[in-house]
Parts: C-alpha cells; structure tokens; sequence
C-alpha cells in the first residue's frame, strides 16, 4: 500500500512539474516601468501566472526579439511604438493571434493588426510633440517653441534632448514624422540643424523630458502623454503639438514566435486589451496615452486628437524594415555622427 502511495505520488509531482512550469510568461516591455510593473502584478493576481518583465526602449525591444530568434527568452512583447512591431512582423518575428476582444478595440487598433496580418495589435495612441521646462525658460528668457523648425534657433543651444532613433521609438517616429511633413531633404536639414542644439541622445524615448523635468535641459521631443506623466509628478513642464503638424504611434503588442510560454502568452494578450488593463496606463500616474478598448475611460487628462493637426502616418512604409534600416543608416551617417 505505501509503494502505491509513494508512486502515485510520484506521479501527481511528475505531472505537477509541467504545470507549475506553465505559470509563467515572460514579457518585453518598452512602456513606462511604474505601468509594465502595474500590470505585472495585476495579471499574476488575476490568474496567478507570474510575469517576467524585462524593461527596454522600443528599439531596443525590437534588436532583442531579433537576437534572440533561434532561442526566444521572451513570451510576449508588450507596448512600446508600432513600427518596430510592424518590421518585427514582416521579418516572422512574431505569429499571428486574434483576440476575441478584437471587436472591442478602436478602428486604429484593428488597422494595425488587419495591416500585419494580426501579427500585432495597438494597444494604446500617444501623440508626439514637444516639452518644455517652463521655469528654465523663463530664467533664460528664452522663447516657448511652437513648431518643430523652431529647434533649430540659437537660443536653444544645448537645450534640447532627443532619444536616439537606433534605440528609441519616439525618437524613430519623429524622424519618419519629419519626412513625412517636410520631405526628406528638407527633414533632414531641420534634424541636422537640431544636432547642434541637442546635448544628448538618450536611449529611451521618455528620458528627454525626464531631463527637462529635472532641469538638466529647456526643451524634449516627446511624446504628449510622457510631457503630462512629469507634470502629474509636480515637475514645471508643458507640452506643445508642433505649429506644422505631428505625427502619432501606435503602441502595440505582439505574441513572439518560439515563445515557450505560448498559452500564458494568449492570455496576457487578451488580458491586456481589456478596459481594466488599459485603465493601469493613468492609475499607474505614468502614462496617459489613449486607449484602444472602446470601453476603457479615458483619462481627462489624455491628449486630445480632434484638437490637434496629425498627419495621415504612413504605418505600411515606416514600419517596414528596409525603410527603416534607410532612415537609421542615413541618420547615423548625416545627423548622430557629424561634428557640432
């Protein structure tokens, strides 16, 4: 009796093990930490699947993905601007997944799972602009800038912050916004024009207006909703939506190909287009961006599309990797590598 016991124990432990193993899923995660921290927890409480976050740029989500193709670590890559997941979807990075909650998103967040196949989703829309320290511009006596040539002027010498673009994606959609306003030869002089001004290209798209927050520069490309999250935290910002037009990401989501936690995976994506996960966006006091459920409050505090000028993105072109690896080679080459 006790040798059945003893293996009919050892046999529940044995199917045990793989079980225990499955609740797990690993996720990438480009967005602000206090919000991927959030939703970690949120998920794992509400279905007790651990979460494995790993915090990275957009960019640099996307170099991982791609490094790590023949022996993916991670389950699921969870935020962070749309055109990397796009390339990353066309280079059979990722696989193709329908939610159920696909009838529940917003037609921007259908569009962009419709134009990669449903290899990815937007999860969120986060316009892009600038941010200024109002107090250091004051002290300064400098002039609040309203459009995007305006970086350019003298005063802002050493002023300014961008993220770079091989890293970041506000950084890439800023550049892909340029062209798609200016045209390339006339972007690439303004962005030439800012080299001189930028004292830093930061790796992560939110640390220029961490910057100007805490006074280390006047002015940041950023993203509206990063300008908002700094001055929810006190600091003496404000936005501006450049007087020429801006363009916009689509923060997306996409399941990686190889995952080994691929069910856990599903769920998390599904998860995370519910009108309680996107809600953690603003109840993390991080991020304010709007979001793709239809259900899901919006903050009052979310930019306000209708009331400023976007361009008609490009998402097809500029998410394709040749695109992209153009504009980064030639960036690199004209702007990020030349002398001051």
């Amino acid at each position: 009796m006790r040798l059945r016991h003893a293996l009919l124990a050892a046999s529940l432990g044995l199917l045990a093990l793989p079980a225990a193993a499955q609740q797990r899923v690993n996720a990438i995660c480009p967005m602000a930490a206090e919000w991927c921290t959030m939703a970690a927890a949120e998920f794992e409480k509400a279905t007790g699947i651990k979460v494995g976050l790993t915090l990275k740029g957009s960019g640099e989500s996307y170099a991982t993905v791609a490094a790590e193709k023949a022996n993916p670590k991670h389950d699921i890559w969870y935020g962070g601007t749309g055109d990397p997941h796009l390339q990353a979807a066309e280079q059979d990075l990722t696989i193709p997944y329908k939610s159920p909650l696909f009838d529940q998103l917003q037609p921007w967040a259908k569009r962009q799972a419709e134009q990669s196949g449903f290899k990815t989703v937007g999860i969120y829309l986060g316009v892009l602009g600038m941010g200024y320290n109002t107090e250091l511009l004051a002290k300064k006596k400098a002039p609040v800038p309203a459009c995007w040539k305006d970086l350019g002027r003298p005063e802002y010498a050493g002023e300014v912050q961008m993220a770079n673009p091989n890293a970041s994606g506000t950084a890439y959609t800023t550049i892909a916004t340029l062209v798609q306003i200016f045209g390339e030869d006339e972007a690439f002089k303004m962005l030439k024009a800012w080299h001189k001004n930028i004292s830093n290209y930061s790796q992560q798209g939110v640390g220029p207006i961490k910057a100007a927050a805490r006074g280390e520069n006047m002015i940041a490309v950023a993203f509206i909703h990063d300008v908002v999250t700094e001055a929810q935290a006190g600091f003496p910002v404000k936005s501006v939506a450049p007087c020429e037009g801006t363009g916009y990401e689509i923060g997306s989501m996409s399941i990686i190909k190889g995952a080994r936690n691929l069910d856990n995976a599903k769920k998390f994506y599904d998860w995370a287009l519910t009108p309680a996960a996107q809600k953690l966006s603003y109840e993390s006091k991080s991020s304010f961006q709007l979001p793709s459920n239809v259900s899901t409050p919006v903050s009052p505090l979310s930019p306000r599309p209708a009331e400023i000028k976007l361009v008609d993105y490009n998402f097809a072109k500029y998410g394709a990797s040749a695109e992209r690896k153009r504009l980064l080679e030639k960036w690199d080459k004209e702007v990020g590598g030349a002398s001051k």
